[in-house]
């Protein structure tokens, strides 16, 4: 048997929202199909390489197809790759676990009629997973990869490469959000083909992702103060509450989960004294396994009511961030509630100034903020332009009421923020956006 060769025929600089890959098209001397490379950054003589084997998949890399989970692993791996600024993605020319698209179609039909995925490759006639990893095994070895870190659910890729000499560093986990559409196949990888899944299809998760979205995942400190996100719920006109002062649900069970998730991923999580009136908030993470972030509260009068459920929790109580100005009796008295209280100026309205309570929360070591309200808080925030991301749930209801940016906001000169980098998610009904904030 001749030996399988790669030969690397040509390369191309091509710029993504992720940022700037080389392209490189390989040819081998097995099959007459053009192989891919998707390289960022130096990885000759490297080890442990953030790299992903990607097999073709036209209905889900490139319409979209909800049927699967590979258009959004592979946008993920990219996202992965630019957050680091180095990696590598393999893209293989093996549609539909190596069946071919004609087949494909074909299987997913006996899908419809109830049959999985692994039942339908068979009963066409061909091996449950066709795939060969040996030619992403030797582009690696010719891109003078020394070991990789492999994103993939599948063990059978890690065994592939190390079957032909390449070195699996480290298994990197690449989940996305199960949908009613793939929820089926999912479980079928899981139950059946070995794939490294944790999969929750009960009714209020199917819509959930496991892990969150690269996209989500907070920032660097920025300039002496932590990386700031704002969260929140509105409906299509921008509301949210229709009554101002009384606590609202807007957002549906699924984006409330992914809300949790996203406070698990913070240090602190802020919010102003209207919303602890209004809402009486516990601000922990229930829905979902991971720590509570440390609840912080903008309080310039002290109106913390000592009932409140932020008070009751014995194990992280709110630190309350006031102003020079405040009441010491009130002071005293949530103080022997457990809340530590902290005396920072005031802004001209008398109100605590953000930009030191920023500075003072990094000074405790909080790298990471995200805020959930009020109103107040956060057009101030935007006034102050101390904001770094947004990630919005919007719910396909109208209903008037309170938006969450005032009219009245002024940006002292400056033009209002557009988003970067924006990505959307769907979960249940609702519609998540999540993008970095650009100062015009």
């Amino acid at each position: 048997m001749n030996r399988i060769t790669v030969n690397q025929m040509a390369c191309a600089r091509i710029p993504t929202e992720e940022g700037e890959f080389q392209l490189c098209l390989y040819r081998t001397n097995v099959d007459e199909k053009e192989h891919l490379a998707l390289i960022m950054g130096e990885v000759t003589g490297e080890r442990g390489v953030l790299t992903r084997v990607h097999s073709e998949c036209f209905t889900g890399d490139v319409l979209g197809s909800l049927r699967c989970d590979c258009g959004p692993q592979l946008a993920q791996a990219m996202a992965l790759i630019g957050a680091e600024e180095r990696g590598v993605i393999i893209y293989l020319r093996q549609e539909g676990r190596g069946i071919g698209l004609l087949d494909k179609l074909r299987a997913y039909n006996l899908q419809d009629m109830g049959y999985d995925t692994v039942e339908a490759n068979l009963m066409l006639g061909h091996e449950a997973d066709a795939r060969d990893y040996t030619l992403a095994a030797l582009i690696l070895q010719d891109l003078g990869v020394r070991s990789v870190r492999l994103m993939t659910n599948n063990p059978e890729k890690i065994e592939g490469l190390e079957r032909f000499g390449m070195v699996v560093q480290e298994r990197v986990p690449l989940q996305t959000a199960v949908t009613p559409e793939n929820a089926s196949y999912l479980q079928t990888k899981a139950s059946r083909m070995r794939h490294l899944l944790q999969l929750h299809l009960d009714d209020t998760s199917l819509f959930v992702p496991v892990q969150l979205p690269p996209q989500m995942v907070p920032g660097q400190p920025r300039n002496g103060r932590p990386f700031v996100t704002l969260s929140y719920a509105q409906s299509l006109d921008g509301a949210i509450t229709p009554y101002p002062g009384q606590p609202y649900p807007v957002s549906g069970p699924q984006s409330l989960r992914l809300t949790h998730q996203l406070r698990a991923a913070h240090d602190a999580i802020m919010v102003g004294i209207g919303t602890v009136l209004a809402d009486d908030p516990r601000l922990t993470v229930r829905l979902v396994n991971g720590p509570n972030p440390q609840p912080v509260i903008l309080d310039s009068q002290l109106r913390m009511p000592l009932t409140a459920r932020l008070l009751q929790d014995p194990v992280c109580a709110p630190w309350i961030l006031t102003t020079f100005q405040a009441s010491e009796v009130c002071e005293r008295a949530l103080q022997e509630r457990g809340a530590h209280v902290v005396r920072l100026p005031a802004d001209v309205n008398g109100r605590v100034d953000l930009q030191a309570a920023l500075h003072w929360l990094n000074e405790q070591g909080i790298r990471h903020v995200m805020v959930e309200g009020g109103a107040a808080v956060i057009t101030s925030l935007l006034q102050a332009r101390l904001t770094d991301r947004v990630v919005v749930t919007i719910a396909p209801v109208m209903m008037g009421g309170l938006n969450v940016v005032r009219q009245t906001i002024s940006l002292n000169g400056y033009g209002f923020p557009r988003l970067h980098n924006v990505r959307h998610y769907r979960f249940a009904d609702d519609l998540v956006l999540c993008g970095e904030m650009v100062w015009q």
